[in-house]
C-alpha cells in the first residue's frame, strides 16, 4: 500500500468514511463530489493502481465488482431506472485517485 493512497487509508479505516457495504474484498461508499443523485465508489481492498495494472489473477475480483454494482444499484433503487458504471483510467482518462475503483452513477429523474 502506498503511503499516500487515499483509498487505502479509507479501506484501512484511517478516515471517518461511512461504508454502505463492506466485506473481506470490497468497500462501497458515497463519492464526495457526486455527479448524480446516486454516486457510489466500489473499491477493492487490495491496492491495484489502475485498470492498466490488472493481471489475469484479478479476473474474479473485477467480476465481483460488477456483481456488487448490481447489488448496490438495487439497494439504491436505481436498478430499474438505470445507471452507469465507469472506470477512469490514468490522468488522461480522468483518474484522480490511483487505486482501482468503479463508479456507480444514477438516480436522475427522466
Amino acid at each position: 500500500m502506498p503511503d499516500d493512497c487515499l483509498f487505502c487509508k479509507i479501506v484501512n479505516k484511517e478516515t471517518d468514511t461511512r461504508f454502505l457495504y463492506e466485506d473481506d474484498t470490497y468497500v462501497v461508499f458515497k463519492d464526495i463530489r457526486p455527479a448524480a443523485p446516486v454516486h457510489l465508489l466500489l473499491v477493492p481492498k487490495t491496492h491495484i493502481r489502475s485498470v492498466n495494472d490488472l493481471t489475469p489473477s484479478h479476473q474474479s475480483l473485477v467480476g465481483g465488482l460488477f456483481q456488487l454494482a448490481a447489488k448496490m444499484a438495487k439497494e439504491q433503487g436505481v436498478d430499474q431506472s438505470g445507471y452507469k458504471l465507469l472506470f477512469n483510467v490514468e490522468k488522461g482518462g480522468g483518474q484522480v485517485i490511483f487505486h482501482l475503483h468503479l463508479h456507480l452513477i444514477g438516480g436522475w429523474q427522466r
